[in-house]
């Protein structure tokens, strides 16, 4: 009964890619600042599995003498740095044409269509830190009942709103309609809703965080496994981000530990295929605010749950750790940056230390996937499963 697990640390990357610097990014290391701004970073089981091993991680000051896992460093091969470009990839498809961005806000046309579409005005319309601008807008939402909008560098419209002024279900209908209207040459690649309440005076988001994704522009790994009867189990927003094509089961998760909870409670049920965790604390509570040391404490409860993890997998299941982009919280602004993301394999079975290398791209992972549960190959990426064997 082969099983594989694969968990995203949203937003970990490991060093600028050779074209970050076309993106504003040049620079960027998401983990090696990290590691610089935490002086009691510890976080022995991800440095058993090799994370300290990978070339140019953190300067090498993370290195072991005899890893368990299997180590690496893959490059974005699409054009772009955010969350369905990089997890598109990593199953096997390339995005050669950057989803459409909104610098500027959405266009009036567009929002007079939507504002007409759900009865009411909005506010903001501009690119935001979504912690910031609710703070910013809140209070006006509050008071009239119009949804606070914005976006990011990302292909991204997001919509804010306190959940005693409009509740969620009416704020899921609201990102529906907003779904419905951006395409053709309004195109956006995810709507998000973003509730949030007010707590002793203070406004804080959910996690009935939903986003609403364009459907994958081709067959990926999950379809290739479907096809083969087995299960795909999306945890977290991983059936959002393929808007449920592939998936034949979904759980929410609250938060990273939720996450990992859900993950095990997976691998003690009794099936064949593939479990996808998304694991979004990383990227939306500690990249996007620039925290690095709220970061660092994330990775260092992750790594504490790693043995949790490892004891629940069977004989024949294999742990794969990467991530989907970079989100250098020591960087400017507040956005992804395109930076190589780690590749970490486990298993009982594997030829243990083995470098990967640097590889050319995501959908190396979603090949080797593919081969190790007997799918058909994903339209892209090199199988690396003989080098793990």
């Amino acid at each position: 009964m082969k099983r594989v697990v694969l968990i995203v640390m949203d937003s970990m990357g490991v060093g600028a890619l050779p074209d970050a610097e076309k993106y504003g990014d040049k620079g960027a290391d998401t983990f090696g600042h990290i590691v610089l701004e935490n002086s009691n970073f510890e976080i022995p089981n991800l440095r058993e599995l090799g994370l300290g091993n990978i070339p140019g991680v953190a300067d090498g000051k993370l290195k072991i003498d005899e890893p368990v896992g299997d180590f690496g460093k893959i490059k974005e091969l699409s054009i772009g740095k955010d969350t369905i470009t990089g997890h598109w990839e990593i199953t096997g498809l390339e995005t050669k044409t950057p989803f459409k961005t909104y610098p500027d806000g959405f266009p009036k046309e567009f929002m007079e269509a939507f504002e007409k579409k759900i009865g009411v005005g909005c506010l903001g319309n501009y690119p935001a830190s979504g912690t910031e601008i609710i703070e910013e807008l809140g209070p006006e939402h509050e008071k009239t009942g119009k949804p606070i909008v914005y976006t990011s560098a990302d292909s991204v419209f997001q919509i804010a709103a306190n959940t005693d002024v409009i509740p969620l279900g009416r704020l899921y209908e609201i990102c529906e309609a907003a779904r419905k209207l951006l395409v053709g040459d309004w195109a956006c690649g995810r709507v998000i809703a973003r509730p949030y309440i007010m707590e002793n005076g203070k406004r804080v988001r959910t996690s009935d965080r939903k986003d609403y994704a364009v459907s994958p522009s081709g067959e990926t790994l999950l379809d290739k496994v479907k096809k083969t009867g087995k299960t795909v189990y999306a945890i977290g927003k991983i059936s959002d981000i393929f808007n449920g094509q592939g998936v034949t089961q979904a759980v929410h998760t609250d938060n990273n530990m939720d996450g990992v909870n859900k993950t095990i409670t997976a691998l003690k049920q009794r099936f064949e295929g593939f479990i996808f965790t998304n694991l979004v604390d990383f990227d939306s509570k500690f990249g996007h605010r620039r925290d690095p040391i709220g970061y660092g404490q994330a990775i260092m409860e992750f790594d504490h749950r790693l043995p949790e993890i490892i004891m629940a997998m069977e004989d024949d299941d294999l742990l794969m750790i990467c991530a989907d982009h970079g989100n250098d919280p020591v960087h400017s602004g507040w956005d992804h940056t395109r930076e190589y993301v780690p590749i970490l394999v486990w298993g009982k079975k594997i030829k243990a230390g083995m470098d990967l290398g640097v590889r050319s791209s995501f959908a190396d992972i979603g090949a080797t996937i593919a081969e190790y549960l007997d799918a058909e190959p994903t339209h892209i990426g090199e199988s690396f499963l003989k080098e793990i064997f």
